[in-house]
């Protein structure tokens, strides 16, 4: 590929990732303003926010693999279709079983879809600037979350709340075509390195001497999903509970997630140049600091700890699969990075059920979000071993001296 077409493709690559974080705000703006509209109260939504992560789940482990055998191009186009019919379905739905069966499948098809991105944002990156690269493709996340919290009112007084899914359905329909075009010919449809011993390559995952970074990479990925999930599901149902209107609150939730952005990339830019576990433990102390302090303060100062926290935890979903490619080897990328989300859709799915159960309890909105802390501080610990899991893809690198 050329210079420009290599450019050209990242960006449309960013473009699914922005998808992504629209689509997780989407739900979550549309929630509140669902009960005037269909009658259905905010908190019958918990298990609607789950099944999202769960057929994101469903859709890393058992579809996005195949990017691993037969190309990533195909599974990038067909997660971006799905993904499109999808929305553009929900937008139609009256009940929560409707809600249910259509964000299950719009998880099931990004599952299948963003594995494939993070993996072939890596084949098109320069060794040296890998985490960079990657991320920045993934800072499409906080910016499709911040696109939806800025843009809502806007949309919801022309088109309703159905605006909130038929815009990023459109979206999604208009990147498949795109992508089609742009990521053939020439395009890097497999990966690079030698063939993968299995057939199956999600099992090379769970034996050494990859295991032991994997579960490293997967266990990161699944605490920060619970706050990603948790927080981002619930903040524009808890902060109208703490005094902020329906729209500031959707502002905020936009806001914070452009935070995320500066946080991810000056995150990745440490992985590349510096120490990967340092940096890691930093963010993630960061992130638990900010939300204990939100336990502590009155709301008129929790705009600046949400940029840190809520930020911090949209910088996480980035930097975590950018690490991915420093811990596994190219022709298990797609394997990981599918089968980590998969185990990552665990936290995802316990986020909004924990956020369900606390509005359930009516538990104060300061407690509601200082909660967010031990997940991040659990994501600290687990950096620790960082260190260690690098090691392990040095140590299978070096040439043999036998």
């Amino acid at each position: 590929m050329t210079g420009a077409r290599r450019i050209f493709a990242l960006l449309l690559l960013a473009g699914v990732f922005v998808l992504e974080g629209y689509d997780l705000n989407a739900m979550a703006l549309a929630v509140p303003r669902l009960k005037d509209a269909l009658g259905l109260e905010p908190a019958a939504f918990g298990s609607v926010f789950a099944v999202l992560p769960v057929g994101i789940g469903i859709g890393g482990a058992f579809l996005a693999p195949l990017g691993d055998r037969i190309g990533r191009r195909p599974l990038i186009v067909f997660g971006c279709v799905g993904v499109a019919v999808s929305m553009l379905a929900t937008s139609l739905a009256q009940s929560i079983p409707a809600f249910l069966g259509w964000r299950l499948l719009n998880g099931i098809m990004l599952g299948a879809c963003l594995p494939n991105v993070s993996a072939l944002s890596a084949d098109l990156a320069p060794e040296r600037l890998r985490a960079t690269v990657m991320s920045v493709v993934a800072a499409g996340i906080p910016i499709g979350l911040a696109g939806a919290g800025l843009t809502t009112p806007s949309i919801v007084a022309v088109a309703g709340w159905q605006g909130l899914f038929v815009v990023p359905g459109i979206v999604g329909a208009l990147l498949a075509v795109a992508l089609g075009i742009a990521l053939t010919p020439g395009a890097p449809e497999a990966p690079s390195g030698a063939p993968a011993i299995s057939k199956v390559p999600q099992i090379e995952l769970f034996r050494a001497p990859w295991f032991f970074p994997f579960s490293i990479f997967a266990a990161a990925l699944a605490f920060n999903a619970i706050n990603l999930y948790l927080i981002n599901s619930w903040l524009p149902t808890v902060l109208p509970q703490a005094g902020f209107t329906l729209d500031d609150a959707a502002r905020i939730s936009g806001i914070v997630q452009l935070a995320g952005l500066a946080i991810g990339i000056a995150a990745s830019i440490l992985i590349d140049r510096w120490r990967p576990g340092l940096t890691l433990i930093g963010m993630f102390l960061l992130i638990a600091l900010s939300f204990v302090a939100i336990g502590a303060t009155a709301p008129a100062s929790w705009t600046p700890l949400l940029l840190v926290g809520v930020g911090g935890a949209s910088a996480g979903g980035m930097v975590l699969p950018a690490l991915c490619a420093y811990l596994l080897p190219p022709r298990l990328l797609s394997s990981a990075v599918g089968v980590g989300v998969m185990i990552g859709r665990i936290g995802a799915f316990l986020g909004p059920l924990l956020g369900q159960a606390m509005l359930s309890a009516h538990v104060a909105p300061n407690l509601f979000l200082a909660a967010a802390a031990g997940p991040a501080a659990v994501c600290a610990l687990v950096s620790l071993w960082v260190p260690a899991a690098l090691a392990v893809r040095r140590g299978e690198e070096r040439p043999s001296t036998s």
